[in-house]
């Protein structure tokens, strides 16, 4: 079965959805790539019986729930128009990218005595760009029983209701019907306030029965995944914060693909700029790059649970050996900052195996209040919600004075005229930058002591900076874009165009008709309404003017 298929019945598709509406399937392609059922046979290995592309990802299907993330191995293809709209309108780190899936992965083993293994093993998974883990999961949680008693046809019904689902577009509300149950959901915006309250309920009359609420789409329980390094938190955040090489060695996939992603969300709102694995084995693709020890290893946060890997990554200068979670009283036992050289045999005991200095001092005050809650018995929704305002007001503190610095290289709106191309920004100096944190640091919202200085230094170096940097550039220079537009819109092109010689017009007409399609194929620039209409009423009144010879010239190009 094949959600692709031409042959598929075609789904209307509403103008807001900003799909094709005569493209089937439409509306499923923009939630997921393909839904995989993976079986496991002990003299085949793992093979995927229903499929909808070829992939990798068998090898990654072997033991529970758990998520993955691969490279698209075959080819590029540029993002269509309604993820440049979704990737303008979302969070940076929510946005799509062309170049990477996600997969979503329910495990399940059943003892069977026809099977020479004994057990009967089969995990359906779903593929998706889209970073919505605890969507995913939930939806997998609904699909996946029914799925492995009634199989195929059931798949069939899965994807054909998610061909009803609206598209995600951010800031919006949606109620997506499922096998009888609807999820009600909330697609984060740029524009929310970070850290905000979580969505409410909206009623729907027509929905029976009432919506189940997710209060987050792609939020995990960071106190669960932390629990265990509480103390070393601060630790774990310097290293996402300046891409160092880093692996977690975990029991289980579970495990180690909840850890890779709360750790690569510690850094929200920045996005983590690096490649990241939460579940990786021996049969990817990069498992050669990503292990030779003729260069340094990569800036890559690896969740690994073949033991194999202890002796792989000895060269690696972050490790993280979890073990099951194990409780000294009241408290979670704690893993302990231990020497590289100890990382050696495959019994290696649990421990965080790094030389690294932190540049911060740690957060005595928090991680009381958190070890305290757990002995109270404090639910770990709630502790989660205090751990994750920490790492944001941590990494607000640590990214404001590089946004005000940033702001401050913007030309000033005055000096943006009609008659000129758009200002330049100002190239970011370090040296400029640093010599502001006296009067506007961390300091002023964060009470943390350290050396600043020291982790911005090292910041610079990494590939988060330049990711932040190339995002932030990108949006000043749409900006930019956009306020030209519009003092354009706004001046006497008519009148200015009197005084020109017919090449003049002609150039000044092919400029700004360049202009309105790079806008409208792209949608990256949020102009004021009407700024694009008065611009093209212009362009066809002008060429009106022009001898019939020119203006067959300029229709043609």
């Amino acid at each position: 079965m094949n959600p692709f298929d031409s042959t598929g019945s075609p789904r209307r598709e509403e103008a807001a959805d900003g799909g094709d509406s005569r493209c089937a399937w439409a509306r499923f392609s923009s939630w997921l790539e393909c839904v995989c059922v993976v079986t496991f046979d002990l003299e085949l290995g793992q093979a995927i019986e229903v499929r909808t592309s070829k992939s990798s990802i068998c090898y990654l299907c072997v033991m529970t729930c758990f998520s993955f993330r691969m490279r698209q191995l075959v080819g590029r293809r540029s993002l269509k128009l309604r993820e440049d709209v979704y990737n303008r309108d979302v969070p940076v780190t929510l946005q799509t990218e062309v170049s990477h899936f996600f997969g979503y992965v329910y495990f399940r083993q059943v003892k069977d005595v026809s099977v020479k293994r004994g057990y009967f093993q089969k995990s359906l998974v779903l593929i998706s760009r889209l970073p919505y883990v605890h969507l995913f999961h939930s939806l997998l949680q609904i699909i996946a029983p029914e799925f492995f008693e009634k199989l195929e046809p059931c798949l069939e019904a899965v994807c054909n209701d998610i061909d009803q689902w609206p598209s995600p577009v951010p800031g919006l509300t949606l109620n997506l019907p499922m096998m009888g149950v609807v999820l009600q959901v909330r697609i984060p915006s740029k524009t929310d306030k970070p850290g905000g309250s979580p969505v409410r309920q909206t009623a729907r009359e027509d929905f029976l029965p009432a919506p189940t609420l997710l209060p987050s789409i792609h939020e995990l329980d960071l106190f669960k995944c932390f629990q265990s390094v509480l103390i070393h938190l601060h630790i774990l955040w310097e290293l996402m914060l300046l891409g160092e090489p880093l692996v977690i060695m975990a029991p289980s996939p579970t495990v180690s693909s909840e850890t890779v992603l709360a750790l690569v969300s510690s850094i929200s709102p920045l996005k983590f700029c690096c490649d990241f694995r939460p579940y990786f084995t021996i049969h990817d693709s990069e498992f050669r790059e990503y292990t030779t020890r003729t260069q340094a290893p990569p800036s890559v946060v690896l969740g690994v649970t073949n033991p194999f890997f202890i002796k792989t990554f000895q060269n690696w200068p972050h490790v993280v050996r979890l073990g099951e979670i194990k409780m000294a009283g009241d408290l979670p036992k704690q893993l302990k900052v231990k020497k590289l050289s100890k990382l050696k045999t495959m019994d290696t005991k649990p421990g965080i195996y790094t030389a690294y200095q932190t540049f911060l001092h740690k957060d005595k005050i928090l991680i009381k209040r958190l070890l305290k809650g757990f002995q109270r018995k404090r639910p770990s929704e709630v502790q989660s919600a205090i751990l994750r305002r920490h790492l944001l007001e941590l990494t607000q503190s640590f990214i404001i004075p590089l946004e005000r610095y940033m702001a401050s290289l913007m030309p000033l709106q005055r000096s943006v005229t009609p008659w000129k191309s758009p200002p330049q920004i100002r190239p970011f100096s370090q040296d400029e930058f640093m010599s502001t944190l006296d009067h506007t640091g961390p300091q002023l919202t964060s009470l943390l002591k350290g050396d600043w200085m020291g982790l911005y230094r090292k910041f610079f170096r990494s590939p988060n900076f330049d990711g932040w940097y190339r995002i932030r550039h990108k949006e000043m220079t749409q900006k930019l874009e956009s306020l030209h537009l519009e003092v354009i819109s706004d001046a006497d092109l008519l009148g200015w165009t009197k005084d020109m010689s017919e090449v003049e017009i002609v150039d000044l007409v092919l400029k700004l008709r360049e202009k309105l399609v790079s806008e409208q194929g792209s949608c990256q620039l949020l102009v004021k309404d009407g700024v694009l209409d008065k611009l093209d009423t212009f362009i066809n009144t002008v060429m009106g003017s022009l001898p019939e010879d020119l203006q067959a010239v300029l229709k043609t190009r």
